[in-house]
């Protein structure tokens, strides 16, 4: 009789047609009529993948593989066979089918649970003890893994050690059986995971082997447990859960953490680190609670699903798997609202038409609830709408929308799902960057709109004396910044603040050196100033707002883009790319800062404004990629004489200019040569003009 692996590849290799002609043991029949398929999100790069191929099957292939390779006796290796065969069938079957299971009593959303279930009702093995070893073995798999997780308490695990005391196995053998199962289990989710958790799982399989429990098993323990991958990007776990501590001492309980999830001690939790670790602890704790709080309600539930909250939370963004961060920002402010006492007691959020928490159960099946968030189908139908407008220019004005549904913060300009594209291209720019450590004055430094922390470096490794301090008004920012200080031991720190209003977050006076580097732009194009974007108004209360910040002595540093003077000039464009011209048709069209004009005088030649034509060509260089958002910026909104009457304006003789100057950005003639030329009316060809200025202001005396 062929091996179980053997059977899953001779399967696999046949055309859909064939397949199901053939005649299929019991455990593969259910694996191949799965039809909806139920994977963790947690190590998948693409959900849109998942329809592609059977995930609990090739799970189930990779195992068996791994279990060739494994050196031990006929009897141990055919008995972890029958084992991984069965293993993942309760996440297999038809929908009937699941239904109809369900029906019987058999816990489908437990998957190790019904999967032995299953096993005993459909397998056909007539050796009594090997039937009940097999189902233990199923019905245990994989909580050793949970366990370090988190995930379960390690009781869950001592069933196993029953078999040593029926006198089936020995000692030696149940470790070694549990080292080979769990190397199987492990190893076919990734070689990675099981080198790191390998020493650690040893070490819980001798315990169990001997019926001992680990020492020092606390509940602080196991949350770290839980935590693991938000404290390998940088979580400060103790830190935070110290002010948890506090915030349910503050509530009315006076044993704080402890006495909040007493609950936890005997509960088995599904899909923790895939659906919860992108919050922070505060809002872990938060969901957790609720949890805990629906569990206990009515009938008990031994295991608590955050499967469904993980399915909601992401999607795919060019095929790749991103979180939803618009009903990641919806939920953490439902969250940061909902009061400690209000979390213990299990309610809602006395003012959220849109959105709710909910421990639901599945019908007639009292021992699982799964914990969610609920949108009214108003929201949920605009959040689809802002993913779909991610691909074009009405993005902005779709996030205006769910701001305003939600009443999130209308002055935030996180870019939500191309962050992280955000951050990389903004770390790319150091050698740019650095000319403005040279202009630095005094002790303590702050940088505007740090992006992905390449300025804060720059000065750390530079000018180790100075203090680098970012404040950021995107939470995006603040929160990937801060994992990175965390992580990489970094010595300078960030803030959460408003450009505009500086002084909120920091004293009058404490800073040595503002810089706003290639963030002035961004303020004028997308902060509203008595409710009008691209208001220079806008540039003026934030150069204010940083004035105020630094003494006599200090500066303000700003690398910016730059207008053309004078302003009256006109260039003619001639373009090789033969739809150049649609593109500049299209950019008139969407681009929202001014009212883009051009003239076409040839095929492939137009006559434009000088600024007008620079502006299109910096989102021409950036391409198709960065469109959308680029037609929302406005690069360059003041001439140099503007910018020095501007400061001379804002504070007259308290302030001098000690550089300004303004050049062409390296990078763009090499973008621009082979698909454009530039030249005046006459015909001669010109350099493209200046894109980015430098200027150094410097406080000379108090007001």
């Amino acid at each position: 009789m062929p091996s179980a692996l053997e059977q899953i590849r001779n399967y696999m290799e046949k055309e859909e047609e064939e397949a199901r002609r053939i005649d299929l043991p019991a455990w593969l029949n259910i694996l191949a009529s799965a039809e909806e398929y139920i994977v963790n999100y947690e190590r998948i790069g693409s959900i849109g993948e998942l329809e592609q191929l059977n995930p609990a099957l090739a799970y189930v292939e990779r195992s068996l593989d791994l279990l060739q390779g494994e050196r031990m006796s006929f009897w141990m290796k055919e008995l972890l066979e029958e084992v991984l065969a069965w293993s993942e069938t309760a996440k297999g079957g038809t929908r009937l089918d699941r239904i109809g299971w369900q029906r019987q009593g058999i816990n489908v959303f437990v998957h190790n649970e019904g999967s032995a279930d299953l096993y005993l009702q459909k397998s056909t093995d007539s050796d009594g003890d090997r039937r009940r070893l097999t189902a233990l073995l199923i019905r245990t798999h994989g909580l050793l893994g949970q366990y370090l997780r988190g995930e379960v308490p390690f009781a869950a695990n001592m069933p196993l050690h029953g078999p040593v005391d029926e006198g089936l196995l020995t000692e030696t053998e149940l470790a070694r059986l549990l080292m080979a199962l769990n190397r199987c289990i492990i190893g076919a989710v990734s070689e990675e995971l099981w080198e790191d958790v390998a020493a650690d799982l040893e070490t819980c399989v001798l315990h169990v082997s001997l019926g001992t429990v680990p020492e020092g098993d606390g509940l602080q323990r196991r949350l770290r447990r839980l935590r693991t991958e938000s404290i390998r990007r940088g979580e400060d776990f103790d830190g935070e859960l110290a002010e948890v501590d506090r915030a349910l001492q503050a509530s009315g309980l006076e044993n704080g953490i402890e006495q909040a999830f007493a609950r936890l001690n005997d509960k088995t939790l599904w899909y923790v680190e895939a659906a919860l670790s992108e919050f922070s602890l505060e809002e872990f704790a938060k969901m957790m609670l609720l949890a805990l709080r629906g569990a206990d309600e009515g009938a008990q539930a031994r295991h608590i699903s955050f499967e469904r909250l993980m399915h909601g939370l992401y999607y795919d963004y060019k095929g790749v798997k991103k979180i939803n961060l618009y009903k990641k920002r919806i939920i953490e402010k439902y969250l940061r609202e909902l009061d400690w006492s209000a979390v213990l007691e299990g309610g809602q959020h006395a003012d959220s038409p849109h959105l709710h928490h909910r421990v639901s159960r599945e019908k007639g099946n009292t021992d699982t609830c799964f914990f969610g968030f609920v949108f009214s189908p108003a929201a949920e139908k605009l959040i689809e709408f802002c993913v779909e407008a991610e691909k074009s220019p009405l993005y902005e004005r779709a996030v205006l929308m769910l701001m305003d549904l939600f009443g999130l913060r209308r002055d935030a300009y996180d870019r939500f799902h191309n962050e992280d594209e955000y951050l990389e291209t903004m770390n790319s720019s150091a050698d740019d960057k650095k000319v403005l450590l040279s202009y630095i004055s005094g002790s303590r430094v702050l940088d505007i709109g740090p992006g992905g922390g390449v300025l804060l470096d720059l000065i750390e490794q530079e000018l180790p004396d100075k203090e680098a301090i970012g404040v950021d008004i995107s939470e995006n920012v603040v929160e990937a910044l801060e994992r990175r200080r965390r992580l990489e031991h970094r010595n300078w720190s960030v803030l959460k603040g408003d450009a505009l209003n500086l002084t909120d977050t920091i004293k009058p006076g404490s800073i040595d050196t503002v810089v706003f580097s290639s963030i002035l732009h961004e303020l004028f194009s997308y902060i509203p100033f008595n409710g009008k974007k691209f208001n220079l108004e806008t540039v003026r209360a934030a150069l204010q707002s940083a004035f105020q910040l630094i003494p006599v002595g200090g500066r303000i540093l700003i690398r910016d883009g730059i207008m053309t003077e004078p302003a009256e000039q006109t260039r003619r464009l001639t373009f090789s790319d033969p739809v150049a011209l649609e593109k500049l048709e299209r950019y008139a069209e969407d681009f929202v800062g001014r009212e883009i004009a051009f003239e076409q005088t040839g095929p492939s030649e137009v006559r434009m404004p000088v600024n007008d034509a620079m502006e299109f060509l910096y989102t021409y260089t950036w391409g198709e990629e960065a469109y959308v958002h680029e037609v929302q910026e406005q690069f360059g909104y003041m001439t140099p004489s503007q910018y020095e009457t501007c400061i001379a304006e804002l504070f007259g003789e308290q302030a001098k200019i000690v550089v300004s100057r303004h050049f062409l950005q390296e990078g763009y003639t090499l973008a621009l040569q082979n698909k454009v030329k530039v030249t005046d009316d006459a015909g001669q060809e010109l350099p493209l003009p200046d894109s980015t200025c430098l200027i150094v202001i410097e406080k000379v005396s108090e007001s």
